[in-house]
């Protein structure tokens, strides 16, 4: 099917970048789209496995969705149903993590029909991509900024790439009509930083060495810094040997945190991970407002949809990229609503972004 033919009822977007966010967005608005030139010029066209592994949970969490795929896999058209989310199991390809099929969950989850309670099987943590301590310690507490209560993410098993073997059981309960107006004009307080240092199938001693490497580094910032260490052994390890660490901060006045996280490549040595990212982290904290920009995707789109009032949060200058501008185009193509920015007075090189909600209602309980 060319762009000519395209169906007028169709919105159409190209190329495989903001896949599952753009997917996300029309089963909210409840608009049909096109995505076509998916690597149309690779030498491997089309979809990959995990994209298509994306649209069959998006199958399982949706009724009435119906999803068309090319002949070559280099187009799709997505009719997005009612949310209706369930209880299974949802087998992840190893070429990525959970985490790429939990957070688009996330957003999803509260307005659906009846409650999520999924076990993602495959890889829980992986390279340049979140872990699950950061969907923890990260995404959760944002969702509660927004009206989003009562959800859990549960370890059941650490799976290190490359052969995975993890679970992880994701339980949303909280079923909400649209999220909460929020005003995030303040920069926390760090009061102090906290961690994780995990490891599977390797030897203790591993975590404890990323412990001290990390400290060496944050000691020096004069906060208390307060690490704790997760061994896994046996068969809730999974099937490769890894470890990886996670760091965030707590505020006494906000739930929010700047948080990063990051595992180990074949070679890569405890201190090695420790040292760069614990210096990336403080890096992350002078250059994030009141959250990092990893989150920023989620909070923009909760703006959106939340009740027919202004929301408001605040951002560092530095946290707007190619991909936030194209998150903001694609909002306005399929909400009809636009962000604002306002230079903010109390604090440098930063901007509130202003958004009036929609006022989004939640098909699938009306019909419910």
């Amino acid at each position: 099917m060319t762009s000519a033919s395209v169906p007028s009822d169709l919105i159409h977007f190209t190329t495989h970048e903001n896949f599952t966010t753009r997917l996300v967005l029309a089963t909210l608005s409840g608009k049909s789209i096109k995505i076509s030139n998916i690597r149309s010029d690779s030498l491997n066209p089309g979809l990959e496995d995990y994209e298509i592994s994306f649209l069959r949970l998006l199958e399982s969490v949706t009724n009435g969705s119906v999803i068309e795929i090319s002949y070559t896999g280099t187009s799709l058209i997505y009719r997005p149903g009612l949310i209706t989310g369930g209880s299974f199991s949802h087998n992840c390809p190893t070429s990525k993590s959970v985490s790429y099929f939990i957070i688009p969950m996330l957003m999803l989850a509260p307005f659906s029909k009846k409650k999520f309670s999924i076990v993602f099987k495959g890889l829980t943590s992986n390279k340049n991509e979140v872990g699950l301590d950061f969907i923890k310690w990260g995404f959760i507490p944002l969702m509660d900024k927004f009206g989003i209560k009562d959800v859990e993410l549960h370890t059941l098993k650490r799976g290190s790439y490359p052969n995975a073997g993890g679970e992880v059981h994701l339980i949303v309960n909280s079923l909400i009509p649209q999220p909460v107006t929020t005003h995030i004009l303040e920069i926390p307080n760090i009061s102090s930083i906290r961690g994780i240092a995990w490891c599977t199938r390797v030897s203790p001693s591993v975590v404890n060495r990323l412990v001290d490497a990390s400290r060496s580094v944050l000691r020096q910032t004069g906060c208390e810094v307060n690490i704790t260490t997760d061994v896994w052994r046996g068969e809730n390890s999974g099937k490769s040997p890894g470890f990886g660490l996670t760091l965030f901060t707590e505020s006494k006045k906000s739930p929010l945190r700047y948080i990063i996280d990051d595992v180990a490549q074949s070679g890569e040595t405890p201190e090695d991970l420790a040292e760069q990212l614990s210096y990336r982290f403080l890096e992350l904290i002078e250059n994030s407002a009141c959250a990092p920009r990893s989150q920023l995707d989620m909070a923009f789109i909760f703006m959106v949809i939340g009740k027919e009032d202004i929301g408001r949060f605040i951002i560092n200058k530095n946290q707007i990229d190619s991909n936030l501008i194209q998150l903001m185009r694609d909002i306005k193509i399929l909400f009809n609503t636009e962000f604002y920015f306002q230079e903010d007075d109390e604090y440098d090189n930063t901007l509130i972004a202003t958004c009036k909600g929609i006022g989004f209602t939640n098909a699938s309980k009306k019909i419910a």
